[in-house]
């Protein structure tokens, strides 16, 4: 054809909003994603009822797993700094058809993520308002499908949380930041307070269900890993995103799963493993040993904590949205920005508005667990797309490449493929579910509106995509 076309947008990333974020806010949005209710709530019911004390197991399994993938979504976002994450970097290296599914299974995941997150905010809520006498009625705090009307605190803070991220990254940031040092900091309070409660008797025995139970345990709590991933997609508000972005990544993980080690140990060692399985474990505990005060506090700082994970979730579903609005997949006005704020306020709110939704009036419990698929296909397609980048285009500027060649993208698709073939049925029809409503919007809007076709005779002109402001794509 011969036709050239300008992809800046596209490959590069190249947009109107500003570099706000540097490598201190990267990694505390990055924690901040994972550090929620993986901590607050999985710890104590994965012990109780997977992997006793070695639970410490399951989440270093978890965190390997999640390390090689971070290594490898490391590379993608330095060669390609553009918000789509795995939407955009399956459109470059398989086709338009694949990422318009990758696309649509990310929003599916964040967005079921944020409303189960949400349900469980509303029960520690409900637990800390209890402590002063104050009931919630069961019709606004639960769904229809849970014997309420409507979980009407859970609506209300994604509203809240859609605001102030329409304010602008800088706003949020801040408000970001605040939330997850008030996280970070109850964390400590638990492991000070509780360390002279040790028991070291309650470590034994410390694997009573066996390696079966730890996988198991390693396979649930995978999951509590990740938000690290919602980083690809703030590339393009990332102060020198090449170095910056990489190093977030492991530094959020690195902490992520020190903290998860050290509550576990200190929870275990505390209290026999077999009286964890309780959703508000820490508190819990803190009760249970007469630290009635620091029991409070954890409550009042877990239900500031889980909102930054809620807001994290919400600003990478508005960058994967905004990201498949620019190439024609989603309707145009999604991407556009707000000229006082630099924000997709249009994307924030349909965003907002369907987690609210689906947190308020859905049974989060079944919908969320196909996100346990969704995640995984597209961490298998990351770690695929490495491979493929490196060979279609071998010239590209890589600021971060993967060490060891083939091997950590080729272990990362094998953990992946494990990890999926041990997921019950029902998350898998769910999961097929949301791909037919996919399939049905890509059928009848997004095929006859994408605005540019890759194909597989694509070439970067110039092959240093990094260093050309003007690099554009040959159809052939």
């Amino acid at each position: 054809m011969g036709n050239k076309i300008d992809l800046d947008f596209l490959l590069h990333g190249k947009t109107n909003r500003k570099k706000t974020l540097g490598l201190f806010d990267l990694s505390i949005l990055g924690i901040g994603a994972i550090i929620g209710t993986g901590i607050l709530v999985l710890t104590g019911i994965v012990a109780a009822t997977d992997a006793g004390p070695g639970v410490i197991y399951s989440f270093l399994i978890a965190a390997l797993a999640s390390g090689l993938i971070g290594l490898c979504y490391s590379e993608l976002t330095t060669s390609i700094p553009n918000s789509g994450s795995a939407y955009v970097y399956a459109w470059v290296t398989i086709g338009q058809n694949v990422a318009f599914f990758a696309g649509w299974t990310l929003l599916g995941v964040y967005i079921t993520t944020t409303a189960t997150v949400a349900n469980g905010w509303t029960g520690y809520v409900q637990s800390f308002l209890h402590e002063f006498g104050i009931i919630l009625p069961n019709a606004l705090i639960k769904s229809p499908f849970n014997g309420g009307v409507i979980n009407l605190p859970a609506v209300i803070m994604i509203m809240l949380v859609t605001l102030i991220l329409t304010r602008g990254t800088s706003e949020s940031k801040v408000l970001n930041n605040i939330l997850v040092i008030v996280k970070l900091s109850i964390i400590l309070l638990f492991v000070v307070v509780s360390f002279a409660d040790i028991q070291t008797k309650n470590w034994s025995p410390f694997l009573p269900y066996g390696t079966t139970g730890v996988f198991a345990g390693a396979s649930t709590v995978f999951f509590a890993f990740l938000g690290f991933d919602a980083l690809a997609t703030s590339a393009e508000e990332v102060k020198d995103v090449q170095k910056t972005l990489p190093r977030a990544i492991i530094i959020s993980l690195i902490v992520s799963t020190l903290l998860y080690i050290v509550v576990s140990l200190v929870m275990t060692g505390v209290m026999h493993y077999k009286n964890l399985n309780v959703p508000e474990a820490m508190s819990f505990v803190l009760l249970e040993n007469g630290h009635g005060i620091s029991a409070q506090i954890v409550s009042a700082g877990a239900i500031l904590g889980i909102i930054a994970v809620v807001l994290a979730f919400i600003y990478a579903s508005s960058n994967i949205t905004m990201s498949m609005s620019r190439g024609g997949f989603l309707p145009s006005n999604l991407s556009k920005l707000n000229s006082n704020t630099g924000s997709p306020n249009k994307a924030l709110w349909l965003i907002g508005t369907i987690a609210s939704v689906c947190a308020g009036l859905l049974d989060i419990k079944n919908l969320a667990i196909f996100s346990n698929v969704g995640s995984l296909c597209v961490f298998f397609l990351i770690s695929l797309m490495v491979l493929l980048l490196r060979r279609q285009y071998p010239k590209l500027n890589r600021p971060f490449k993967v060490p060891f060649g083939r091997i950590i993208p080729v272990l990362s698709m094998l953990v992946c493929a494990f990890l999926l073939v041990n997921l019950p049925l029902n998350a898998w029809l769910n999961y097929l579910g949301w791909l037919l409503i996919g399939a049905v919007m890509y059928l009848f809007y997004s095929r006859k509106n994408i605005k540019i076709e890759l194909k597989d005779t694509t070439t970067i002109k110039g092959g240093d995509a990094s260093d050309n402001d003007n690099d554009d794509v040959l159809l052939d």
